[in-house]
């Protein structure tokens, strides 16, 4: 199959420049990215791609099988690299999409110049034996995926202002459910389980890429814990609190996102 038609794969920005792969989170696609993109593509290349089942992806090329876990999307990540072969990028994960890149610079290092974890979280289940707070408990994911089952549509309209925040802007609330109602229901609820439930903590000990870790400075999604663990978890990695709030910081402050990138692609190349 074609990797670019299957990820429907746009590349743009400045030829030869640093490159910059941009993935998107649950309920998302690449339009997510469309206020950073012109703020990066004067310096950088830009690869910008929709996760199969989500966008104007291939939908054929979803299965439970391949997409149960987040190893298939990982795997996808690393095909799309090679595919494209414009060698190590600097890989954007936002929330989900930030521990594909975790688990796709660990299995193949020599892909990657560095990686920017916005917004991320290993765990959203907290873990208080284990002194973890991922944000929800057990019973709370239990919940929210029992509720997308029941109704995916009522599901999205009030879930996704929470996870995008800044209510004083509810049109960003408004793209956000959107987004989601575009996604087929039968493979969100599937992503949704892949996202909610996955538990790569013990995964983040084996990069050894730049990394860093963008945090929003209030996040109903990720708290500032979850932050501040990853950063402890990586070697050599660094955090950054952004002003931004909510959990789509590259809607919510496009600048302030652009910028975090920009100085940290710069940082890697000294």
């Amino acid at each position: 199959m074609d990797v670019r038609s299957r990820n429907r794969v746009t590349v743009t920005g400045r030829s030869g420049g640093p490159v910059v792969v941009l993935a998107h989170g649950f309920g998302c696609d690449q339009h997510l990215w469309r206020l950073v993109v012109p703020l990066l593509e004067r310096d950088f290349t830009v690869v910008l791609f929709d996760h199969v089942g989500a966008g104007r992806s291939d939908l054929s090329a979803w299965s439970p099988e391949r997409y149960s876990t987040l190893d298939g999307y990982t795997e996808d990540v690393l095909e799309i690299c090679r595919e494209l072969d414009l060698g190590p990028v600097t890989f954007v994960g936002h929330s989900v999409s930030a521990m594909m890149g975790v688990l796709a610079a660990a299995r193949e290092p020599k892909a990657f110049t560095g990686l920017v974890l916005l917004a991320p979280s290993p765990c959203f289940v907290d873990d208080p034996a284990n002194g973890y707070r991922g944000g929800f408990s057990a019973e709370d994911i239990d919940e929210l995926l029992g509720s997308l089952d029941a109704n995916y549509l009522g599901w999205s309209g009030a879930m996704a202002p929470v996870i995008m925040g800044n209510p004083e802007r509810p049109e960003l609330g408004e793209e956000l459910t959107n987004s989601f109602c575009r996604t087929d229901p039968d493979i969100a609820r599937s992503f949704a389980r892949v996202t909610f439930l996955s538990d790569n903590r013990e995964d983040l000990a084996d990069v050894t890429v730049p990394t860093l870790v963008a945090q929003c400075s209030r996040d109903a999604i990720a708290p500032p814990e979850v932050g501040e663990f990853v950063r402890s978890r990586i070697r050599g990695s660094r955090l950054v609190t952004l002003n931004a709030t909510g959990h789509c910081p590259q809607l919510a402050a496009p600048e302030e996102t652009a910028a975090a990138i920009t100085d940290f692609v710069g940082a890697t190349r000294r």
